[in-house]
This record gives C-alpha cells, structure tokens and sequence, in this order.
C-alpha cells in the first residue's frame, strides 16, 4: 500500500469520526477513536510513539512523540484547537524529516467541515 493509499483511507476515517462525534472533545479522545478505527480497516497502528533523534553524534531517546504512524509510513498530527498555527505544519515536516517519511497528515478536530482541517505536509513526496 502506498502513502496515497493510506491517506485516502486515513481523510475517509476522519470524515467518517467527525460527522458521527462532531468537534469539541479532547486531542487524546479522538486518537483512540482514530486508532481502533484505522485498526478495524486492517492498518497496522502506532500510537504516542517515542522517537529518538540524533544530534551532534549523540542519541536523544525521545526527540519527540508521534501521535500515531500509520504502517510505518505515515504520520498522523492530531490536533484538537481552535485554529491552527504555522508551526503545526513545521513541525510535522520536521517530524517527517527526522523519521525520512514522506507523508504526515495534520488534521484539527476542532472545525465545523472536517475537510477544512485536513493538511497534507509532504517531504519527498
């Protein structure tokens, strides 16, 4: 399956979340939502992954954390905030850059039309 492939299925299963729960809830309820969702499709999941990062020839055993990758291609950045900043979306390439992903999908909860907090942010792509 390619990144497209599981993006297509990732947009879907926000779509479907949103239109059932609605915005308003907590970053951390929608992620186990979003994951035994991706699960129940047959996607291999990880969340709140811890990642190390290397800086200056030494090993930083959490750099950051993931919310979720998605068969170990793509990220998922789960917000739950009123409006988006820029750095959301820096920080998700930075996140792609240090894991050499290609694909992160940031998405915001906290819209009225989910498609309006769907951002694509490639690195490669």
């Amino acid at each position: 399956m390619t990144e497209n492939e599981i993006a297509q299925i990732i947009v879907d299963t926000a779509y479907r979340i949103h239109t059932t729960i609605g915005p308003g809830l907590l970053e951390s309820a929608y992620e186990a939502i979003f994951v035994h969702e991706l699960r129940k499709r047959g996607l291999r999941v990880q969340r709140q992954v811890g990642v190390p990062i290397i800086y200056e020839d030494v090993a930083i055993e959490e750099g950051f954390r993931a919310d979720m990758i998605v068969e170990d291609l793509v990220i998922i950045e789960l917000k739950a905030v009123e409006r988006l900043a820029p750095v959301h979306k820096k920080q998700l390439l930075t996140y792609l850059r240090l894991t050499r992903k290609k694909l992160g999908l940031l998405i915001n909860f906290n819209e009225e039309k989910i498609k309006d907090g769907i951002h694509r942010v490639v690195n490669g792509l």
